[in-house]
């Protein structure tokens, strides 16, 4: 061989490890928020996410609510996304090896599992970096919409940074002064205003006595009105409101009754999660950076304590109707990630077939049903083993930008990795 092939191989050579190593840096950087949209070969760089939050929901929940509402050979809108896997839920707490709600939205919101309890701190207190407030400083819009108190766990993990999820009064304050976001749409009028002054909703009202105004942190609401938000706490007041900054509370706590079966419960949001999140979206899309919206289905979680399947399933519907209108937006917005899964498992749901000699519980954790398949004149019944959260893992499926990362098998933080990303963050 002679000197000149040598002196060719060799540069071949080092080019190739040189281009290795460029790629090797560079490719985490390029690939961090853009993808090829499937079917036409383009690449599409994210700009926004929508994170949809089934509370609660996991594989037999999905699997009910498909058998229910779309029949044996049915799909849910939710289960027509193109890419799905897995997502572990176990938080990091020295007491308990089953995360609640709070320590596993901020292993999302933040990439550290927590103690049970904990919204957007540590195992020892310290306040992390939470997405909603990163992704308002990155220039984003950013909204929460939940059937449960806005200031509940969920959304109070992406938008504030307490010890203790009880302290909802001092979450809200936080969304003021802390996180800022732009559309704040739920129930929990009574963490806003002080105890004793009621609002838009009655203290004590007939459905549930209990209820009533019960904030520390001075009249929120009007805070919030002087901070540049439009205040509306009924259907008219939303579908009429003009987009800019908007809180909208529906309720004094939840968006329902989630009392045992036969005793007041009550699934009728008076506004519906759906209707919620397509006004969020149309006032968060105006913006050119993109946005963060986290739309949460509380009533699957708090029916599933009571091992009501007739609600749980009126829940999964409202739940349904909400991804089909994140996914008619994601449709005409090929540069939004939307990403529907379940922060835990709750009541040890299984579906099975009708049988008068399997009843395998006692109660409280006793079959319902039977239910009707949709399109047979088959039936199922669900089957709860507990009322308590369970640590089995929780299916996730999602569409455009970056939605491949899901596929396989991840710890929970894995879902803050992707949307950071996404976000630019």
């Amino acid at each position: 061989m002679d000197f000149s092939h040598r002196r060719c191989l060799l540069t071949v050579a080092v080019t190739a490890v040189v281009t290795a190593a460029v790629t090797s840096v560079l490719t985490p950087v390029l690939f961090a928020r853009s993808t090829t949209t499937p079917g036409n070969g383009q690449d599409v760089r994210a700009t926004s996410v929508i994170l949809i939050n089934g509370d609660g929901m996991a594989a037999a929940h999905r699997e009910a609510a498909r058998l229910y509402l779309a029949g044996l050979d049915g799909r849910l809108a939710m289960d027509r996304l193109p890419v799905s896997g897995q997502l572990t839920t176990s938080p990091h707490d020295p007491s308990a090896a089953v995360t609640d709600s709070a320590a596993a939205a901020t292993a999302w919101a933040t990439g550290v599992r927590t103690y049970n309890g904990a919204t957007g701190v540590d195992v020892d207190g310290r306040p992390l970096a939470v997405l909603g407030q990163q992704a308002k400083a990155a220039g984003k819009s950013t909204g929460l919409v939940t059937t449960a108190q806005v200031t509940d766990a969920s959304p109070a993990a992406f938008f504030s940074r307490t010890a203790d999820r009880s302290a909802q009064d001092e979450i809200a304050r936080q969304y003021l002064t802390f996180s800022r976001p732009d559309v704040i749409l739920g129930g929990g009028e009574d963490w806003w205003l002080p105890r004793g002054a009621p609002g838009a909703w009655p203290d004590r009202p007939a459905e549930d006595p209990s209820e009533g105004s019960r904030g520390t942190r001075g009249d929120l609401v009007e805070q919030a009105r002087r901070d540049g938000y439009h205040y509306v706490s009924s259907a008219e007041g939303l579908a009429s409101a003009p987009r800019g900054r908007l809180l909208g509370l529906f309720a004094n706590e939840e968006m329902f009754q989630q009392r045992p079966e036969g005793e007041g419960d009550v699934y009728a949001p008076p506004v519906d999660l759906a209707t919620m999140t397509g006004k969020a979206l149309d006032i968060l899309g105006g913006n050119r950076k993109g946005f963060f919206l986290l739309v949460e289905e509380e009533g699957v979680d708090e029916f599933s304590h009571h091992n009501n399947a007739t609600r749980v399933l009126q829940s999964m519907r409202s739940l349904e109707r909400t991804v089909e209108v994140a996914r008619a937006y994601v449709a005409t917005h090929p540069d939004t990630l939307l990403v529907v899964t379940g922060d835990h498992e709750c009541g040890g749901l299984t579906v099975e077939n009708t049988s008068d000699t399997d009843e395998s519980g006692s109660a409280p954790s006793t079959e319902d049903g039977p239910f009707p398949v949709h399109g047979s004149t088959l039936r199922f019944v669900m089957d709860w083993t507990t009322t308590g959260h369970t640590g089995v893992d929780v299916p996730v499926t999602a569409e455009g930008p970056l939605a491949e990362l899901f596929t396989g098998k991840h710890p929970n933080t894995h879902l803050h990795d992707v949307l950071a990303r996404a976000l630019g963050i």
